[in-house]
């Protein structure tokens, strides 16, 4: 486990069982210990019953297949002391307590049994018949049992505690199926591992349920889980096992095998887990009258420090990949269009104002106007559309825009702002050919102004074209381009943009060729004039790439990264550009903090995915808050 980022490596075991035979079942179990060391697998599940075999049928009746299997756990645990003396493992075993016989399941580290959990929900019904041999965990006569010498708890409300690391739960099988999964009380207790060693038959259609129950009950419980199915070997008389092994967390599959024999792992970010649920403070508000009993904790050692991280990151954590893009960004689009038109309606405002620039955030917001006004029917001459050009606007960009306003219908308008900007600068005292942040801002303020008058007179909202990686870094004019009076992009970040504008280009034919064309423009605020050689005022060349501000942006505001995290994760995920992650790294704190103030009185806009900078929602911070991250 490396402490210092909260990754824990998890694996579930699968391998070809020996049906009613411990000794031989040990000697496949041990193989997979020593890979689980080798490929420094932290916690490990094997099937249900692995010590026996699941399909052993009316031979758990007989006395000498129990204490084999008790002394197959010995020589097993006795083995993990010498190959992997700091891993823990998880091993099915039928276990008997007082003359009562339970299927259960041993959770080991190193040569010490922690304890074991019983299973819960015993199933009677259709192919399977346990109870037939085992007694659900309800009916021990005690928490305790003695196993290969150790007298450890027995009871499905173990927690096993490990220093730094992960809160360990267990469930088997069933327990998982039923209306109220043991799972559930111990994630409410502090469980951020679930493992559950299983024996999952296969029929047409249950792999995918299957695999939906795991992913969505880690998702539920904000926890990690780990589902080992037992598989090749076990008997066929009447039923085919799954194989089938599944690594969740959030409501996210790390990793999935069928019939593969070995270890299936994922290297699982507990951090990132227990900072979703300090932020979902309702997932585990139990009334008092409905709460279980307490658990029993047991404190393991400290896993092995490893160090080990991802050997790779999602560069662009915003952007869907494969085939779940189009669908995605269609999904945000009509989002988008859906708040505004609902936000037009309730207002009862006749028209939308917007500034066109021929960039990437204002041509988004163009679009989901027109989608906007469409869905209302409303004619599309019903937006007024106005390109300002000033002291750095460029031909390329201004004939776009004029041109991606004729071609949706919309009531297109161009008023040059550097008259009203010189008379400005002259009542204020500015040198005209000072290009300072006076120069800049005051051409965004003055386009704020044509467009809140324009909207006063037409009686209508001026619709917000910012996005939310600008919100970040508080790359906006305050009291300029800052404001709005509904700002349709707040919820989408700079990465994503441009892959929404490309969506659309592929659904309208007719915007298409335009619209690759503002993609294909190199992001710029266009508020200087070009320099002696010609070169356009460029923003990343000023702030640093937005592919590496969203990706800051992500892991600090969703998963509540440290710095040193996300500098680790951003070398893993940009390889070969350790001195412009750091450098921009820098930039991003420095600016987020101190830029709150302008986010503070952020205008309404509608949120579209999990991380929103909204003031009045998601992101509540001081404006004076000095940086210590």
């Amino acid at each position: 486990m490396n402490s210092t980022y909260g990754f824990v490596n998890v694996g579930c075991a699968l391998f070809g069982v020996h049906v009613a035979d411990p000794a031989a079942n040990v000697a496949e179990m041990t193989a997979l210990l020593e890979q689980a060391r080798d490929e420094a697998v932290d916690v490990l599940v094997f099937p249900e019953l692995a010590l026996t075999g699941y399909t052993c049928g009316d031979l758990f009746a007989q006395a000498s297949l129990v204490r084999r299997a008790e002394e197959g756990l010995a020589r097993l645990m006795h083995s993990a002391a010498r190959i992997c003396p700091e891993s823990i493992f998880c091993a099915g075993l039928p276990v008997l307590q007082d003359g009562i016989l339970f299927n259960a399941a041993a959770l080991v580290q190193g040569g010490q049994l922690l304890g074991v959990v019983p299973k819960t929900f015993v199933p009677n019904s259709q192919e399977f018949y346990e109870k037939r041999w085992f007694a659900p965990s309800w009916a021990r006569t005690r928490d305790t049992v003695t196993l290969c010498g150790q007298t450890v708890p027995c009871t499905p409300d173990l927690l096993v505690c490990v220093p730094g690391g992960p809160v360990i739960g267990c469930e088997i099988c069933e327990d998982l199926w039923v209306q109220e999964p043991p799972s559930g009380h111990l994630a409410a207790q502090g469980a951020t591992l679930i493992l559950n060693p299983s024996a999952s038959n296969e029929v047409a259609t249950k792999s995918r349920y299957r695999r939906d129950l795991v992913r969505l009950q880690s998702g539920r419980l904000l926890c990690a889980y780990a589902y080992a199915s037992s598989g090749p070997g076990e008997s066929t008389t009447d039923l085919v096992f799954s194989g089938h092994c599944l690594i969740a967390a959030g409501g996210l599959i790390s990793a999935e095998s069928r019939e593969k024999a070995g270890i299936t792992s994922a290297l699982v970010d507990l951090e990132r887990l227990t900072n979703d649920r300090l932020k979902q403070t309702s997932a585990f508000q139990i009334p008092g009258a409905l709460r279980k009993g307490d658990v029993v904790r047991v404190q393991a050692q400290s896993l092995a420090e490893t160090g080990i991280l991802p050997d790779s990151v999602d560069p662009a954590p915003f952007v869907p990949r494969g085939e779940e893009l189009s669908s995605r960004c269609q999904e945000i689009l009509h989002l988008q269009s859906r708040g505004l038109a609902q936000r037009m309606a309730k207002t009862g405002c006749k028209c939308l104002v917007l500034g066109i620039s021929g960039g990437l955030d204002s041509t988004l917001a163009l679009l989901v106007a027109a989608e906007a006004c469409d869905s209302l029917g409303l004619p599309r001459s019903s937006i007024h559309a106005v390109t300002m050009p000033g002291f750095g606007t460029t031909d390329h960009t201004r004939t776009n825009a004029l041109r991606l306003m004729e071609l949706l219908g919309v009531q297109a308008r161009t008023i040059d702002i550097r008259p009203a900007c010189l008379q400005h600068f002259k009542d204020i005292g500015q040198p005209a050919d000072c290009y300072d942040v006076t120069f800049e801002n005051a051409q965004a303020r003055e386009r704020t102004q044509i467009l809140m008058d324009l909207a006063n007179r037409e009686g209508g909202l001026v619709v917000g074209t910012g996005d939310m990686s600008e919100l970040a870094l508080g790359w906006a004019t305050y009291n300029g381009d800052h404001m709005s009076m509904y700002a349709v992009n707040c919820g989408v970040p700079k990465t994503l943009v441009r892959f929404l504008v490309e969506e659309y280009a592929t659904l309208h034919a007719e915007v298409a060729e335009v619209l690759h064309s503002v993609c294909a423009t190199e992001i710029s605020p266009e508020l200087l004039p070009p320099d002696a050689a010609g070169n356009r005022q460029s923003t990343e060349g000023t702030i640093g790439k937005y592919v590496l501000h969203d990706f800051f942006l992500y892991h600090f505001v969703r998963n509540g990264f440290a710095r040193e995290k996300i500098r680790a994760l951003a070398r893993i995920a940009f390889p070969g550009e350790e001195e412009t992650v750091d450098r921009t790294l820098e930039v991003f704190f420095s600016r987020f903090f101190s830029q709150q103030f302008k986010r503070s009185c952020l205008p309404d806009g509608p949120k579209v995915g999990t991380v929103s900078l909204s003031p009045r929602g998601d992101w509540r911070m001081p404006s004076d808050v000095r940086c210590s991250y």
